[in-house]
């Protein structure tokens, strides 16, 4: 591979293209970032400074290592306004829960560093991770297909644009694949009569977002913390994907323990400001397997953009603006990119297809996939005292954990 193409974490790039870098991961992260406190009554100015501030927070506990950005959760919103509904429409009870969600992790943190990220590992082989990953990339990709639905013309030429860029391009253009993609679908957009650009007169130049104080109830924290049951598989899952991607174990060096710990102490933060939890990101993962540009600095500086954008009315107006067939193009890319990397994943460390491997292979698809394409017929487990069920990735990743321990070895 072409050293103008894969940067190393050491490396240092001009900073010109340093900042175009960073302000591509910022629009990856966008729309899922404002999206969950639109759906949840956050706000959302909020929600991109938690992220930024988060996403240093996680880099200074890994060492500056890994190059993440972590932006809002989905996997807390049905609980989030299930503590709006109980204490009517007051969310300070939901962040609350989320502190308490974030401590966890961090206990967690520390619980695996007693045990070693070594025996972690064990029991995630090649045959358990890969599927795993390719759960993750197909459980988004209908978002992005329900995003393109809103104008499959102008989906289309984003994506055809990213994708020629991406394919024919060199050096660093080939590292814009996304921007220009996006950039060409909007300004496409603006000519049709597409794009509202009533967000972008309306927002103020300069404005502090209006963070709020949580406060705390023993049923609201009993409705939300049980969540990080199911999203612990998740950061495992995302790390790993992460590390494949960038060619270096992370769950190793830093240590997963580290990557916990950030995630976290940055849940914690979202949770005392008024923000929703934070998460790591897949889309932010698919672009660093576009552009192979893997240095964490990039990140950073899309985390103080965001934190920028936050205080910036007209700039987060004219973000805000970007129509949603643009962002659905650009995400079926970065969706279908992740779903590859699981396969690559099976194929590069020669998984062996025999009887014992397919089975725990397809039990992790299977029942990883049936919330999102067998609705009916969803596979989840409730938690005995509890309003939650593991479904999804997380009950995926439990079940072939536990198949490869029963049988993988035998």
């Amino acid at each position: 591979m072409s050293t103008n193409t894969m940067v190393g974490t050491t490396e240092t790039l001009k900073d010109y293209k340093s900042f175009v870098l960073g302000l591509q991961h910022l629009i990856a992260m966008f729309g899922a970032t404002v999206l969950v406190p639109i759906l949840t009554g956050f706000n959302p100015s909020v929600a991109l400074f938690a992220a930024g501030c988060g996403t240093l927070i996680f880099h200074f506990c890994t060492d500056f290592k890994v190059p993440v950005f972590l932006g809002s959760s989905f996997a807390f919103i049905p609980l989030i306004l299930q503590v709006k509904e109980m204490y009517a429409g007051d969310l300070a009870y939901a962040q609350g829960g989320i502190i308490v969600s974030g401590f966890i992790y961090v206990l967690l943190s520390f619980v695996v560093k007693t045990i070693g990220a070594d025996k972690i590992k064990a029991f995630l082989p090649p045959r358990v991770v890969g599927p795993m990953i390719i759960v993750i990339g197909l459980n988004l990709v209908p978002t992005a297909v329900d995003m393109v639905k809103a104008n499959f013309m102008i989906a289309a030429i984003t994506l055809a644009t990213a994708l020629g860029i991406n394919f024919f391009g060199k050096g660093f253009l080939k590292q814009l694949a996304i921007l220009i993609g996006v950039v060409t679908g909007y300004i496409i957009s603006l000519s049709l009569g597409q794009v509202d650009t009533s967000v972008i007169t309306s927002a103020s130049l300069v404005s502090l977002p209006a963070f709020s104080l949580p406060k705390f109830s023993v049923e609201a924290i009993f409705v939300i913390a049980p969540v990080v049951l199911a999203v612990f598989m998740e950061h495992i899952g995302d790390i790993t994907t992460n590390g494949t991607v960038v060619g270096k174990n992370f769950v190793q060096d830093p240590g997963l323990h580290r990557t916990l710990l950030g995630d976290g102490l940055a849940t914690m933060f979202a949770g005392f400001i008024g923000g929703p939890a934070n998460t790591t990101y897949g889309e932010n993962t698919g672009v660093l397997a576009i552009t192979k540009n893997y240095n964490p600095v990039i990140l950073r500086i899309a985390a103080v953009f965001a934190i920028v954008l936050s205080l910036i009315g007209k700039l987060g107006g004219v973000l805000n603006s970007i129509p949603t067939a643009v962002m659905g193009g650009i995400s079926l890319m970065l969706f279908s990119m992740i779903a590859l990397i699981g396969f690559k994943t099976i194929k590069d460390n020669a998984v062996q297809m025999n009887a014992k491997n397919i089975l725990i292979m397809a039990v992790i698809i299977f029942i990883g996939l049936s919330p999102t394409y067998l609705p009916a017929a969803a596979v989840s487990l409730p938690i005995p005292g509890t309003f939650v069920s593991l479904s999804g990735l997380s009950l995926a990743a439990l079940c072939g954990v536990i198949l490869n321990a029963i049988i993988g070895n035998r």
